[in-house]
């Protein structure tokens, strides 16, 4: 609980800190955000191509198998002109990404 808590407070500091003035002609299309004491979600879309967006929860509060779940993904356009995105989950397995560019474990055939 007292990470959720601290996540929260962190995440809301960030969501609440200034725009930056001169973004070098990108334009920020969409910005949404909700933070709670045991959840949060957001939402962000630039002219450029960069999305991102996220949603997590506490999960078992109060117990001591309390984890925090967090969902979501991104998307940039980079150097080479190819639009890259990934898809993460982020619980008490770790981080947890895909997208057709990240390379894949290779599965132990028995």
């Amino acid at each position: 609980m007292k990470f959720a808590i601290v996540f929260a407070a962190l995440f809301a500091l960030a969501v609440a800190a200034p725009a930056t003035p001169n973004l070098g002609g990108v334009t920020i299309l969409r910005s949404e955000s909700e933070v709670g004491a045991e959840s949060h979600s957001y939402a962000v879309e630039t002219s450029d191509g960069v999305s991102s967006n996220s949603q997590g929860h506490l999960e078992n509060a109060g117990t001591d198998h309390e984890s925090y779940v967090h969902k979501g993904s991104y998307q940039f356009v980079g150097p080479d002109g190819v639009t890259y995105a990934v898809t993460y989950v982020a619980d008490e397995n770790g981080f947890q990404p895909s997208g057709a560019h990240l390379p894949v474990a290779p599965v132990a055939l028995h």
